[in-house]
């Protein structure tokens, strides 16, 4: 699956044209590798992405063409949030 379409259906990001944008601004990586809007994603690959308040990396567990919301959290696995630790030292 095309990491701009994992994102959005992930919900890690809410809209594909947003997933696209970081993409291609180089906030999006793939196992420690700058990643393209088309790069293909698969089980056990590393995503980073690169918010405005922090950062997150999470280990791809599943790839669904189409989850329900409920269910989007199961395909992937969250090793570090930035955005969390910030509000805990808060």
């Amino acid at each position: 699956m095309r990491l701009d379409k994992y994102l959005k259906v992930s919900r890690i990001i809410k809209r594909r044209t947003v997933a696209k944008e970081a993409c291609e601004s180089g906030r999006v990586i793939i196992n420690g590798k700058v990643a393209k809007p088309s790069t293909d994603v698969n089980e056990n690959d590393i995503i980073e992405v690169m918010f405005a308040k922090g950062s997150i990396k999470a280990k791809v567990v599943n790839i669904a063409n189409h989850v329900v919301k409920s269910e989007a959290k199961l395909m992937y696995e969250i090793i570090y949030d930035e955005s969390e630790e910030a509000q805990k030292e808060e």
